[in-house]
């Protein structure tokens, strides 16, 4: 009996050269559809139409042509039982032993450019997905492939059929789990577009998510380990898209974190700014009217910790900077662009990473997802500063206009740091940071003793913390190491406590009514 191969394809990269072995290495009978039909034909090969095959012609603009008992009975009978075997011979159903099928590039569609709903909706694939899983699901009879990097795979299987079965029928397996995590993440796609296109989409009216969250994504990378050697890893999703990895050693687990981290906070600044990161907390943060002057500030703030860290800059990275970053360790650079002397400059060092970020500097995000037990916690990103023009001065003393200014730089930083975090600036550049404490007080101490390590004086500056101060004494912390303002949310039970030693202390202090945990 011959061998049926059914073939319909919307990427056809290499299909005519496997469909020629099926014919002439491996005895198969082709069947096939519209586009693909043709090129088979174009190329010599002997093929039927599934039209013809069926009895039944395609219809609705080629919307119904492969959905029909002819098709799936022969895909779905069950060859070691013979109820099926006979019901397939009564009914003239002839088995089907290859599917080959790719859907309609969905996807790539919703992603252009202005695509309309009508367009998407053409482009979602029914045949195609109901053979796949059709076939997928006998797989112990039936050979699918979804992919055209799996023909080689197939052909090799089929070669070494009559001494080694077990090949084949391990990788029917395997193509059949791919069929379905195929047709998952395709359907996934099609959720997730119409649930952005719904004038009133299924949300929890109180949260504003959807009540059944859809989640796909390709696997981008394979990583080397995850954040230590005995942990695998993966990359999935469009990370690559977002930015261009021009030399130095495949990224880790650990540097796409730093990245992220460094790309957000770095979005927070139009003037020449550079930021150095470690472990996805600032170590350094300086604006000047140079990435050279901003360089030298924010390296000045911690010498020791961007040892073998990420240093991001918004601007053009030049020849001059390249220079001064050339001199110490570092895993990771991003910018925007880097000049040809740059490149020059930091080809030199084979292993470091040098990052462009495609769409500039400032990258956005999805929502927020973590991993917790038994599920995922989802959030929107914390894009938001807060309103200036809302926020409050607490205490008797206004700020200077030097006070406000060194406040906003600070406070964008602070957002940008594991609480409980204390930011100790001066003009547009951190003086000392510190990230993570189980006290904010212990926060304040970190800052002062770090910029103490780096010789930078505290006296004149002020301090930013991204939560409320929940005792005076992480105030108090500060006015003694020389701070004269302070910014934080507000917010406690004991805000007029804190607001009375500021005022004790000549401080002024600011409230800006909005919080910015990050754990």
């Amino acid at each position: 009996m011959a061998k049926l191969a059914l073939l319909s394809v919307s990427d056809k990269r290499g299909l005519a050269d496997f469909a020629a072995a099926l014919v002439k290495q491996h005895g198969f009978t082709l069947l096939s559809t519209g586009g693909t039909a043709k090129l088979l034909a174009e190329k010599g090969l002997p093929v039927t139409e599934v039209s013809q095959h069926t009895g039944f012609p395609e219809i609705m603009e080629g919307r119904v042509k492969t959905l029909h008992p002819k098709i799936h009975g022969g895909l779905l009978c069950r060859r070691d039982k013979a109820e099926h075997l006979a019901q397939a011979a009564r009914n003239e159903i002839a088995l089907i032993d290859l599917v080959v099928v790719n859907l309609y590039p969905f996807e790539e569609t919703v992603a252009k450019p202005h695509v309309t709903l009508e367009e998407a909706i053409e482009n979602i694939d029914i045949g195609g997905p109901s053979m796949l899983r059709s076939a997928a699901k006998n797989h112990e009879s039936v050979t699918v492939v979804c992919d055209p990097a799996d023909y080689d795979a197939v052909l090799a299987a089929f070669a070494a059929e009559p001494t080694d079965p077990a090949q084949l029928a391990a990788l029917r397996r395997r193509l059949a789990l791919k069929v379905f995590q195929r047709t998952g993440s395709y359907d996934t796609a099609i959720a997730r577009y119409l649930e952005s296109q719904a004038a009133a989409p299924d949300i929890d009216a109180l949260s504003g998510f959807p009540a059944t969250l859809a989640l796909s994504w390709k696997k981008a990378q394979a990583l080397r380990y995850g954040e230590n050697p005995h942990q695998k890893a993966a990359l999935y999703g469009t990370f690559h898209e977002h930015f261009q990895q021009l030399q130095g050693k495949e990224l880790s687990y650990n540097n796409i974190l730093d990245i992220t981290s460094a790309t957000y906070l770095i979005g927070e600044f139009e003037r020449p700014t550079v930021a150095i990161l470690k472990h996805t907390n600032p170590c350094g943060v300086a604006s000047a009217d140079t990435l050279e002057a901003a360089w030298e500030q924010a390296y000045a703030t911690d010498r020791q910790a961007p040892f073998g860290g990420i240093i991001i800059v918004n601007q053009t990275l030049g020849g001059g900077l390249a220079k001064m970053i050339a001199e110490i360790f570092t895993e990771v650079i991003i910018a925007p662009r880097f000049s040809d002397e740059a490149l020059a400059i930091l080809g030199k060092k084979k292993n470091l990473r040098l990052m462009i970020a495609k769409g500039g500097i400032g990258a956005d995000a999805l929502q927020e997802i973590r991993a917790v037990v038994g599920g995922v916690l989802v959030q929107d990103r914390d894009r938001t500063l807060g309103d200036v023009a809302n926020f409050k001065v607490v205490t008797k003393r206004q700020p200077t206009e030097e006070e406000w200014a060194s406040m906003l730089f600070g406070w964008k930083i602070g957002k940008h740091v594991k609480s409980n975090s204390i930011v100790y600036c001066r003009g547009e550049r951190t003086l000392g940071i510190g990230a993570g404490q189980m006290a904010r007080v212990d926060s304040s101490r970190i800052a002062v003793w770090k910029a103490g390590e780096a010789g930078l004086d505290l006296k004149g500056s002020v301090v930013a913390s991204e939560a409320l101060f929940p005792f005076a004494d992480g105030l108090i912390a500060a006015a003694d190491a020389g701070a004269t303002a302070a910014i934080q949310p507000g917010g406690s039970v004991r805000d007029a406590e804190v607001i009375a030693a500021a005022d004790a202390r000549g401080m002024t202090m600011v409230f800006t009514g909005i919080r910015h945990f990050k754990h």
